[in-house]
């Protein structure tokens, strides 16, 4: 009986283990392609007849270099590189998608007649459906205060002053 009883309380214990390791983990993040960010990116273009936006690795790179940078505090700096840029935070696992949605939302806000943002921020929706961008890179990095950091880059850059996006 007391080897049953030993066996019983083993097993119960490493059954508890088991079940307070599982809830201890971090929550995995879910996949992120690349496509991801391009199809998104591609169907916020084509409602306004933008052409396509293709993924670019040294574009990526460099948005990844910069997210890696970003993980300390969640800094929402711009890097000041060469590349466009929209840059974006969120608790938990922020995806791609949801950042990119997040930054086209800026729409209603954007008036093509004056080629300007009216009543609030639309630069991230402009570069978004830039013309001339026509390559792409973004990153998501997990930060240390468990924000999670999205970056994308955008190859030529746009917004520029009196040019329209498209």
């Amino acid at each position: 009986m007391g080897s049953k009883l030993n066996y019983l309380v083993a097993t119960l214990g490493l059954f508890m283990g088991l079940i307070l390791t599982t809830h201890a983990l971090p929550p995995k993040q879910p996949y992120q392609s690349h496509q991801d960010f391009v199809d998104v990116h591609n169907a916020i273009r084509a409602k306004v007849g933008v052409g396509p936006i293709t993924w670019n690795k040294t574009v990526a790179a460099y948005a990844r270099n910069y997210a890696n940078q970003q993980i300390a505090d969640c800094k929402m700096e711009h890097s000041g590189g060469p590349y466009g840029e929209n840059l974006a935070e969120g608790w938990g696992m922020m995806t791609g998608e949801q950042a990119v949605k997040f930054w086209a939302s800026e729409k209603p806000h954007y008036d093509y007649a004056s080629n300007s943002c009216v009543g609030d921020e639309c630069g991230h929706y402009t570069q978004i459906v830039w013309r001339n961008s026509v390559h792409l890179g973004c990153a998501r990095a997990k930060c240390h205060n468990g924000w999670m950091f999205v970056i994308c880059s955008y190859d030529p850059p746009g917004n520029y002053e009196g040019e329209r996006p498209y």
